[in-house]
Parts: C-alpha cells; sequence; structure tokens
C-alpha cells in the first residue's frame, strides 16, 4: 500500500487522490496533503498527467466510524442492552468536545501562521537547548502522532539533529497544545500530571540520545541544513508583519488557510478519537470493574499488562485518551494511565519503522530501550503518589 508523502499514512490505491507528475504515481490521503505537496515542490496544476480523484465519501474513516457511532445509538433506544454503551460514549463526548473543538483550532493556527524554516532553524544545534527547543515545538505541534511522523521525519531532511527529531517525536503527541485540553478535561488537574511527565520523557530521551550521538552508538544527521546560517526568525516575523495588509481579502485567506489546517488535523485524528471512544464506551459499559482491578492494576505487574496493551492497541494519540481515562476510571492507577498512553508512541511498530527506514537503524533500537524504562519508572512513581 502506497504512502502519503506528506503525513506519511497508508493510503488505498482505489480510494485515495491520485497525481502523476514527472512520471511518477503519487497517493494522498486529503486534498490537503496534495495541495502541500504541489505548493512545497513548486508543482503547477496544469502539469500533472491524471486527473485528481476524490475518495468517496462511503469509503471515509470518519464516516464510517460516525456512521457506526450514530446507528449503535439509535439501537441503543430499541434495545436496552446497548443503554450503557450510550451512556458512556455521551459522557465522553460531552467531556472533551470543548477541548477537541479548541486543539483544532490552534492546530490550524499553527499550521497556517507558523512556517517550518523556524523549526529547522533552531533544531539542528548540538547543543542541550535544542533538545528544549525540540520539546517545546512538540508542545505547539497540534497533530495525532501519526500525522506527527511527518513533519519529524522532514524536520530530520531539514538537518534537524537525530536526538531532537526523537524528543520532537516523543513530546508532541502527548504534550501538545490539543492533547492537553483534551486530557484536562478528561483527568482535571491530574492530566497536568501526565503532560509534565511527558515532558520529562521526551527531555531525558533526547539528552541521553545526544550523549550516544557523541559516542558514536546512534547515526548522525548527515542532511545539509536548507535553511541558510544568516536566516533570523525574528527578522523573518518582522518582515511579514510589515508585509501584511489588513484587508477583507486577507481576512478571507487567513481564515480560509486556518480552516483548512484544521480540516486537515482533523482528518488525521476525527477517525483515531471516535474508535477509541466506541473502545472505551464499550470497555466502561461490558467489562467488570474486577476485570481492571486484577489485571491493570496499580501495581508492577498491572503496568506490565497496560504496557503490552499499549504496544498491541496502536491507536491515535487523540484516540487512545478515553482508553488511557477508562482505565483510570476502573482502577484509580494514574501511573498505568500514563504508561497506557507514553509506551504506545515509544513501541509502536509505525513510529519506529520510519525512525529505522528514514533516521538510522541503531537510533530505532535506541528508541525503545532508552524511553520505555522511564515510562515504566514513572508509572510506578505515580501510582504510589496518586493512591
Amino acid at each position: 500500500m502506497p504512502k502519503d508523502p506528506v503525513c506519511l499514512m497508508d493510503v488505498s490505491e482505489k480510494s485515495g487522490i491520485k497525481i502523476t507528475y514527472a512520471g511518477n504515481d503519487y497517493f494522498f490521503c486529503s486534498g490537503h496533503c496534495k495541495d502541500r505537496f504541489l505548493k512545497e515542490h513548486d508543482i503547477d496544476k496544469t502539469q500533472l498527467l491524471s486527473p485528481q480523484k476524490r475518495q468517496p465519501i462511503f469509503k471515509n474513516k470518519i464516516f464510517i466510524l460516525f456512521s457506526i457511532s450514530f446507528f449503535l445509538i439509535v439501537l441503543s433506544f430499541l434495545f436496552e442492552q446497548l443503554v450503557p454503551f450510550r451512556n458512556v460514549f455521551f459522557s465522553y463526548l460531552k467531556a472533551i468536545w470543548w477541548a477537541l473543538a479548541l486543539g483544532l483550532f490552534l492546530g490550524g493556527l499553527i499550521d497556517y501562521y507558523v512556517p517550518r524554516e523556524y523549526i529547522s532553524k533552531i533544531l539542528s544545534k548540538k547543543s542541550p537547548i535544542t533538545i528544549i527547543n525540540a520539546v517545546f515545538l512538540g508542545f505547539l505541534m497540534s497533530a495525532c502522532s501519526h500525522g506527527i511522523l511527518a513533519l519529524s521525519i522532514q524536520l530530520h531532511k531539514k538537518g534537524a539533529s537525530n536526538p531532537a527529531v526523537v524528543s520532537f517525536l516523543l513530546a508532541s503527541p502527548w504534550a501538545n497544545m490539543a492533547v492537553t485540553f483534551m486530557l484536562v478535561s478528561l483527568f482535571g488537574l491530574k492530566g497536568l500530571f501526565i503532560i509534565a511527565a511527558a515532558i520529562i520523557v521526551a527531555l531525558n530521551t533526547g539528552f541521553i540520545f545526544m550523549f550516544l550521538e557523541k559516542k558514536g552508538l546512534i547515526e548522525k544527521n548527515k542532511n545539509t541544513v536548507e535553511v541558510a546560517e544568516s536566516f533570523s526568525i525574528k527578522g523573518d516575523f518582522a518582515r511579514r508583519a510589515k508585509e501584511y495588509r489588513f484587508s477583507a481579502e486577507t481576512l478571507k485567506a487567513d481564515f480560509s488557510g486556518v480552516l483548512n489546517g484544521s480540516l486537515a488535523l482533523s482528518n488525521m485524528v476525527l477517525s483515531w478519537i471516535i474508535l477509541g471512544m466506541l473502545i472505551a464506551s464499550f470497555a466502561g459499559a461490558y467489562i467488570p470493574a474486577h476485570f481492571f482491578h486484577r489485571f491493570v492494576g496499580p501495581s508492577l505487574s498491572g503496568l506490565l499488562v497496560t504496557l503490552a496493551l499499549a504496544t498491541i492497541i496502536e491507536v491515535c494519540s487523540e484516540g487512545s485518551s478515553p482508553l488511557a481515562f477508562e482505565i483510570y476510571r476502573q482502577t484509580g492507577a494514574l501511573g498505568n494511565s500514563f504508561t497506557f498512553l507514553m509506551a504506545g508512541v515509544a513501541t509502536d511498530y509505525t513510529e519506529i519503522g520510519l525512525l529505522w527506514a528514514n533516521v538510522g537503524r541503531r537510533t530505532a533500537l535506541w528508541f525503545p530501550l532508552v524511553a520505555v524504562p522511564q515510562i515504566i519508572a514513572i508509572g510506578y512513581l505515580a501510582n504510589i503518589i496518586f493512591r
């Protein structure tokens, strides 16, 4: 199955948007990714040799999962057995709708207004501040763990150091603003602990990878930095602000750009969120509480079972949040929820596979070896502290 060259998601040849340029076929999951590809490669649409194929709505993942959810909710008014599912599903929807809407809006703002050159400029230096910058920028990138892969690989191609790429990859899915709002809406102030712990893991992993790089135990990024050394973020921002002309036309363009960015982000995350809510709702409605207490309770064995579940269940970061909260709601084990969230990224075969293919095999192997022990340790301490 081909991959979207922008977001690196798998795309079906039958349902994806296909273009042919310079003798090569490209497949895209959405029009936003296709348009970004054309813009970044300065391709005129008239140069394309094949018509742009739109995905039928009945094959859209969001439409399919929304239809399943709607169908189950309608059935719950006819069959009493589905009432618990409906109640749990609506409780999740009530808790996260505002956070999701705000996160998508902020993601659209960042996608439209923050140039990638700014990010590349401050992630190529081999110093501790680079790791701090990578984690901070990860907080700004409101995209799911799958969508953030494209930007991580793009940063690597632009010359960002491998430790910075790893820190960015760890911080982005869990410490970004969209998930911050969602976790706080679910966990309350304890959600901030999850965010802070995620940042700590990302920072520690980046610093350890700097040591590994210095000792020659991981690969060094040989890509040249495309952003000129003379490039000034402050100067470029001042130039953009000076050239900006406030008018009805620019407002329309800004609105369209932010909306397109939000829609592109929703296309990456909404299907995973709905899937996560469906799984969490069924788990909350029909899995007995004693099952959670016995197998994923606040113990070391419970943490290890949670780690195994996180490794097996590949759900986007936003989609994993309801599942993590269900674990917490049933067991009161905040450390298990944190482990479920973070280990899903650190052990996900998609992340490791992309690091293996694009950054380096040794980097990919060290990635879980460095991150997972930290996750288990913090999870264990959290279970003791928040009993």
